[in-house]
C-alpha cells in the first residue's frame, strides 16, 4: 500500500475547467513545496443532464450582481459535488489507496462566475458534503481570500508550475490553454503571472453550435478554414489587452458574435488565430521574451493552435510532456499541491501571481464529519 514519507502527505487534487467536460483528478505526495512522486490519475466525463445544469448555472450568475442563493445553481452544485466525491472513489479504487491514507483533498468547484472588478467570484460546490461523502478533510473556496485582500483571485496554478519549473533554462513561459489562457513567465530571479485571454473557449462554444461536437478535434476544422484577418483585427481591437498585469477574465467576457456568418472551417480558423495572437499580445507584458513556450491544458492537444502560436510569437512552443509534465492532470496536481500549502499555513498566491498586496493563504477547510455516505 502506498503511504506518505515523513513530511509529505497523500493529496488529492479535483479540477473542473471552464470546458465543463468532467472532472480531473490526480493523487501525488507533496510537502507544499515540490512534487514529491506522482501517483495516479483519473478522469471522469460529466453526462449531459450535469453539463446542462452547469451551462444554465453559469448563465444565471451572469445576471446576478453577487452571489447568493438561487435554486438553479443550488442544485448544480449539489450535482457537482456528487460527480466530484465519485472521482475521489474512482481514483483511489484504480490506484489502490484507502482513503484514509489521504491527507486532504483540494477541491476547486466550478467557476461560474468571475468579476474581480466586482470584487467576487463564484466556485460552486460543497466542500464539507464531498468531505462526508469521501471521509476525507477537504480544503475548498481557494480564490475568495485573495479577492477579499484586493488580489485578482487568479491564476491560482502558477505557483506549482514555479515549483516544477526549479530547473528550466529561462526566461521560460508555462502556458495554460484551458478554457481562459494564462501565461506564467520565469525570469533568472523574478516571475509574473497573468490571463492572457479566450484560450479553447471560444473554439469551443462556435464548433458546439455548429456541429455539436465539444471541441475542433485535432483542430481539423481551423486546418481546413482560412483566417479572415478583418473580423481578427475587430476581436483583437479591445483595451483590456494593453492592461499591464495583474489581470483575469471571467470565461465568457469574450462571444463568438464576430465571427457570425463565416463558414464553420474560418470561423474555427479565425478563433483559433484569435487565441494565438492573444498569447502574442501577452508577451508585451514581460520583461523578457521566453526562450520557449511550455504549453499544458487542452488547447496543446489542439496541432493548429500550437502552430499558430508558434508562427505568431515565433518562439519554441513545446507540450509541457517534452519536460516530463503531464499536461492533462498538471491543474488537478495543482490543487492537492495548493491544498497541502493551505493546511501548512504557506501562501497560495502571490503579488506576481493575482496582484495580492501580499502573499496570501486562501482556501477554507472542511473537516471530516461523520455522517452520510450518499447524496
Amino acid at each position: 500500500m502506498v503511504a506518505a514519507n515523513e513530511g509529505t502527505m497523500l493529496a488529492v487534487g479535483l479540477m473542473s475547467g471552464t470546458s465543463m467536460d468532467g472532472i480531473d483528478a490526480a493523487l501525488i505526495e507533496t510537502d507544499g513545496e515540490g512534487l514529491n512522486r506522482r501517483i495516479g490519475f483519473h478522469f471522469i466525463h460529466y453526462n449531459e443532464a450535469t453539463r446542462e445544469r452547469l451551462r444554465a448555472a453559469c448563465a444565471q450568475a451572469a445576471g446576478m450582481a453577487q452571489p447568493g442563493p438561487d435554486p438553479l445553481i443550488d442544485e448544480a452544485a449539489h450535482d457537482l459535488t456528487l460527480a466530484h466525491a465519485a472521482a475521489v472513489r474512482a481514483l483511489l479504487a484504480a490506484t489502490g489507496i484507502a482513503a484514509a491514507a489521504v491527507g486532504v483533498v483540494g477541491f476547486h468547484g466550478q467557476t461560474i462566475a468571475h468579476r474581480p472588478e466586482r470584487g467576487w467570484t463564484w466556485q460552486i460546490g460543497d466542500g464539507a458534503l464531498l468531505s462526508r461523502l469521501t471521509g476525507i478533510r477537504v480544503v475548498h473556496d481557494f480564490r475568495s481570500a485573495d479577492i477579499a485582500a484586493g488580489g485578482q483571485g487568479a491564476p491560482l496554478a502558477p505557483g506549482y508550475h514555479r515549483a516544477l519549473a526549479s530547473g528550466l533554462a529561462r526566461p521560460l513561459g508555462v502556458l495554460n490553454l484551458g478554457g481562459v489562457g494564462n501565461l506564467t513567465w520565469f525570469g533568472a530571479d523574478t516571475w509574473l503571472s497573468f490571463d492572457t485571454g479566450p484560450g479553447n473557449a471560444l473554439i469551443d462554444d462556435w464548433v458546439r453550435s455548429h456541429t455539436g461536437a465539444d471541441r475542433d478535434e485535432g483542430g481539423a476544422l481551423a486546418a481546413g478554414g482560412a483566417v479572415h484577418g478583418d473580423v481578427l483585427d475587430t476581436l483583437l481591437d479591445n483595451p483590456w489587452f494593453d492592461l499591464a498585469p495583474p489581470k483575469s477574465l471571467d470565461r465568457d467576457a469574450w462571444a463568438t458574435q464576430a465571427v457570425r456568418g463565416l463558414s464553420v472551417e474560418d470561423g474555427a480558423a479565425t478563433l483559433t488565430a484569435f487565441t494565438a495572437a492573444t498569447v502574442d499580445l501577452a508577451l508585451n507584458h514581460v520583461p523578457e521574451r521566453p526562450l520557449r513556450l511550455l504549453v499544458t491544458g487542452g488547447g496543446r492537444h489542439n496541432p493548429s493552435l500550437m502552430a499558430m502560436l508558434a508562427a505568431r510569437t515565433g518562439i519554441a512552443v513545446d507540450p509541457v510532456e517534452m519536460v516530463a509534465w503531464h499536461g492533462d492532470e498538471l491543474e488537478a496536481q495543482a490543487f492537492a499541491w495548493l491544498a497541502v500549502r493551505v493546511l501548512a499555513g504557506k501562501p497560495t498566491s502571490w503579488p506576481e501571481t493575482t496582484g495580492v498586496p501580499v502573499a496570501t493563504t486562501g482556501g477554507s477547510v472542511a473537516e471530516i464529519l461523520r455522517g452520510s455516505n450518499h447524496g
